[in-house]
């Protein structure tokens, strides 16, 4: 099993798990973590929403079908998901990106996508 990099948030603090209900991660542990190993950088926590469900389809990336083989239930709007960094970036940019929780998406992620940009996605309660 690859070693995983420290579990360490975008706003530096301990990683706290994404989601466990579909069980997420690279690792499949709840949480964003990620290792040298992890070549999509699955890093971001994204809640997912009907509209990035179907870009990510209509780019070739199917997160609603469900793959028993793999133990993938499929994705439905309101699930946390831990994205590949490039694809919530180029989500982003075509105006479809999910929200994003900030304190369980691992520091990688600002390897590839600024801090900035995932604030302007940044879950907020009430």
């Amino acid at each position: 099993m690859p070693e995983k990099d420290t579990a360490i948030n975008v706003l530096g603090s301990e990683l706290v798990p994404c989601s466990t209900q579909p069980m997420t991660g690279f690792f499949r542990d709840g949480h964003c973590n990620t290792c040298a190993e992890d070549q999509g950088s699955h890093t971001v926590c994204a809640i997912m929403t009907a509209e990035f469900l179907a870009y990510s389809k209509y780019v070739g990336n199917d997160l609603t079908t469900p793959m028993p083989a793999f133990g993938f239930p499929g994705l439905k709007p309101g699930d946390g998901w831990c994205l590949c960094a490039a694809r919530f970036l180029q989500a982003h940019d075509e105006g479809c990106a999910p929200e994003v929780r900030l304190d369980a998406t691992h520091r990688r992620a600002l390897e590839i996508v600024p801090l900035d940009v995932l604030r302007q996605h940044e879950v907020t309660e009430g």
